[in-house]
């Protein structure tokens, strides 16, 4: 009886640090570049309707771009980190950076935020971090907390890498199912 009780006073003070082993409300690795348009319906070389590639109200960017590299994880408190590595423009005059034309012909980098939102139908919440600076070959860092707060559970998150200043998406992370990696 005694080691019985014993175990369970183990089993007990052990079980609040697992609790906090991993406190992770969201995962995500890798990332999608954005392409503004979603569809363009018909068979003819040129569509007179396309379809915004919009994601849960947010607008895309103008261009298309790509990221490279990119792993985020949410904790439930808010907590964010994000890495991002290579998010360029896949078109345009600036194409392979992330530098943008200004207009008297020079070049200028752009800041970044990232955005979670856990509704999967509207209203939307953004949950936005502090913007963050875009080096010249798209790389950055997030290390924020969200505001406003998550909520306890985000079945269905999306987390955006937005522009500041106009809020058009770049990049969504790709969510991490399982824990292998």
């Amino acid at each position: 009886m005694r080691i019985v009780t014993l175990l369970a006073i183990a089993v007990v003070s052990l079980a609040p640090s697992l609790g906090r082993a991993d406190d992770s409300l969201a995962r995500f690795k890798g990332g999608i570049g954005v392409d503004g348009v979603s569809g363009a319906p018909g068979t003819g070389p040129t569509a007179a309707v396309v379809n915004r590639n919009i994601v849960r109200g947010v607008q895309p960017a103008g261009s298309a771009w790509v990221i490279a590299h990119l792993t985020a994880d949410v904790k439930a408190d808010g907590h964010i980190t994000a890495d991002g590595r290579g998010l360029i423009f896949s078109a345009g005059n600036t194409i392979g950076t992330a530098l943008v034309l200004t207009p008297t012909g020079g070049t200028a980098t752009l800041q970044v935020f990232a955005t979670l939102i856990c509704e999967n139908v509207a209203p939307f919440v953004e949950r936005n971090t502090k913007p963050v600076p875009l080096s010249a070959d798209g790389d950055f860092r997030i290390n924020d907390v969200l505001s406003p707060a998550p909520p306890v559970t985000c079945n269905t998150p999306v987390l955006l890498i937005r522009v500041a200043g106009g809020g058009s998406w770049f990049a969504a992370g790709i969510q991490k199912f399982d824990e292998d990696d």
